[in-house]
């Protein structure tokens, strides 16, 4: 499961690490590429917390990537938390994808 993602993530690694593509086309390829080979054959799954843990993990260091940090007000830089990921792909993310 992961172990497909982290593949399917790297291969793609120049594209997400690139300033020449736009935030968009980084999760529209995150969303069409790394997201369902990481979902594969998930209706036979068994969601237990420790699996939801590991895709919300995997998701959250994508999202990272795509969005990077943050600027603050002093001119310092911060890496995004969760809280911010969350409000950024609201009811989007990967365990909302697979109950549906």
């Amino acid at each position: 499961m992961s172990a497909l993602g982290n593949k399917a993530y790297y291969a793609d690694q120049f594209f997400f690490k690139s300033t020449l593509a736009s935030k968009k086309s980084k999760l529209n390829s995150y969303w069409s590429i790394i997201r369902p080979t990481v979902t594969y054959g998930c209706e036979t799954w068994v969601l237990k917390e420790t699996i939801k843990n590991k895709l919300m993990v995997f998701e959250r260091k994508v999202l990272r990537r795509i969005f990077g940090p943050t600027e603050e007000r002093e001119g310092t830089w911060r890496v995004k938390t969760n809280d911010d990921l969350d409000k950024l792909i609201r009811h989007k993310n990967t365990i909302n994808h697979i109950k549906a």
